[in-house]
């Protein structure tokens, strides 16, 4: 992954076909068979946050998904682009904690396993 702009820890959005689906997350691993990632259904993701900006007790969480390459469509690095607010930006602004710390990933290490090409 290094040197692709997908690094482990990268917050992603990932387009998914077959059902059709969104997935917002933190990048874990990319492969030649999938990705994983911690994420929750982009459906999902105002109820997370605004569940996250109470402090509300257990509710919904990002999962651990591992995403089979056959599945998806695209995956796009999520940033802030002009105007255009990222919804990790978003997420710290409302929050005011990073999606790291939410997911659980906050000084934990994930996988720098290099892909072959």
């Amino acid at each position: 992954m290094k040197g692709s702009g997908f690094r482990a820890g990268t917050p992603v959005l990932v387009y998914l076909h077959s059902p059709r689906e969104k997935v917002f997350g933190l990048l874990l691993d990319l492969g030649p068979a999938g990705i994983a990632v911690r994420g929750i259904d982009l459906a999902a993701f105002e109820d997370w946050l605004r569940q996250e900006a109470r402090r509300e007790g257990p509710g919904l969480g990002l999962v651990t998904l591992f995403l089979p390459m056959h599945r998806i469509e695209r995956m796009e690095r999520d940033e802030t682009v002009g105007g255009l607010e990222g919804i990790a930006d978003r997420f710290l602004r409302q929050t005011g904690r990073s999606v790291s710390e939410a997911a659980g990933l906050s000084g934990r290490r994930v996988s720098r396993r290099r892909t072959r090409r």
